[in-house]
């Protein structure tokens, strides 16, 4: 197999980033939703979309229940440091807005947030940025920005507990820090930590799955596959859906024409522990030119809910990817489009999803 697309999305639920190369880390690729947009409410929600979005009035703010989010595009500016978001509404001029990549947290004012029952501490961006993104938007917003932080990665979710038979599932510990170690390569369970992603550090998913998801919907239709929200697409897997029972994956930099130097000094090998599949929701069938709901045969979860709801830990929710986690000593090393990828464990059955909260 090769990797045929990278993607990053420095805010959440914002637009993807497509990518030619980038390093790998324990967290996720450098700069992958670091950010996120969180909606101010004059006092409590009286009926928020998602209880575990909540904290006191502000509420996390994601595509499956903003799909207005869809109107912000973003691109990357490393020699500037910088991300650019472009906010495109389908009636109206658009105006775009830069960012660092990495802002300077001493002047800002730090915040808690909770997402899908994982607690990090962040901070509030300045009032500059809050007031554009609210403008756009015709709501109060703020942007929250993870700095150094990590949320903890809870259920059986991490390589960790994936390597131990998920038996510390029902035990998860928010409190605790990076003291223990991990049975993986020696890592802490603070550096397991995540970033803004819902539950793991990388999202992997195979062209041949998208191409069945393009034979459900009507001639001539192809599925966006940026709606699925990968960080890597791989083709060349043997049939739509194997990937539901790998363990790992291993990418392969050796065969790389170019920075032979580099390949020499790295081991050229980062293994992707893969240790549960992805449950979709309703964030498929959003239309990315008007930013609201799909219709009709746009409702794409409706499809795949005929036959791919196949995990007994998310039952309701059609099954699409495989959540992963860089596992050994591979931090900071490249990989990029047209490395070569095998699967490197593959499970006897089907893994069981299991998060505080999520799933069934």
């Amino acid at each position: 197999m090769k990797i045929t697309q990278l993607y990053t999305y420095p805010i959440k639920s914002l637009r993807s980033v497509p990518l030619t190369t980038t390093n790998v880390t324990s967290h996720g690729f450098p700069y992958d939703r670091r950010f996120m947009l969180i909606k101010v409410h004059n006092g409590s929600p009286s009926s928020p979309r998602y209880k575990s979005h909540v904290n006191g009035n502000l509420e996390n703010m994601t595509i499956t229940f903003y799909p207005e989010l869809a109107l912000f595009l973003q691109s990357i500016d490393t020699s500037k440091a910088t991300f650019t978001v472009t906010y495109n509404p389908p009636d109206g001029a658009s105006k775009s807005l830069e960012i660092r990549l990495e802002p300077e947290v001493a002047p800002l004012e730090e915040m808690d947030v909770r997402l899908h029952q994982s607690p990090a501490k962040a901070y509030k961006m300045p009032e500059r940025v809050n007031t554009w993104f609210s403008e756009c938007l015709g709501y109060n917003v703020m942007l929250a920005y993870l700095g150094p932080n990590k949320r903890p990665i809870l259920g059986n979710l991490s390589p960790r507990v994936a390597q131990n038979g998920g038996a510390m599932s029902k035990s998860w510990l928010p409190s605790i820090k990076g003291s223990i170690p991990s049975l993986i390569a020696g890592k802490t369970l603070e550096e397991e930590g995540i970033s803004f992603a819902d539950v793991a550090a990388y999202l992997v998913i195979t062209e041949e799955s998208l191409r069945d998801v393009d034979s459900r919907l009507p001639d001539g239709t192809r599925m966006d596959v940026t709606k699925f929200r990968p960080n890597i697409v791989l083709s060349g897997a043997g049939a739509p859906y194997e990937e539901d029972y790998w363990g790992s994956i291993t990418i392969n930099a050796h065969n790389r024409k170019e920075n032979a130097h580099e390949r020499q000094e790295n081991s050229g090998f980062i293994d992707i522990a893969l240790t549960q599949n992805c449950g979709r929701c309703v964030s498929i069938n959003v239309d990315y030119s008007t930013g609201k709901p799909g219709t009709g045969e746009a409702n794409v979860l409706k499809k795949l809910m005929k036959d791919r709801r196949v995990d007994k830990g998310n039952k309701y929710s059609p099954i699409f990817g495989r959540y992963g986690f860089m596992k050994g000593a591979g931090a900071g090393q490249a990989i990029a489009i047209g490395d070569e990828v095998t699967v490197s464990k593959i499970n006897k059955e089907r893994t069981t999803f299991e998060w505080p909260g999520m799933g069934s």
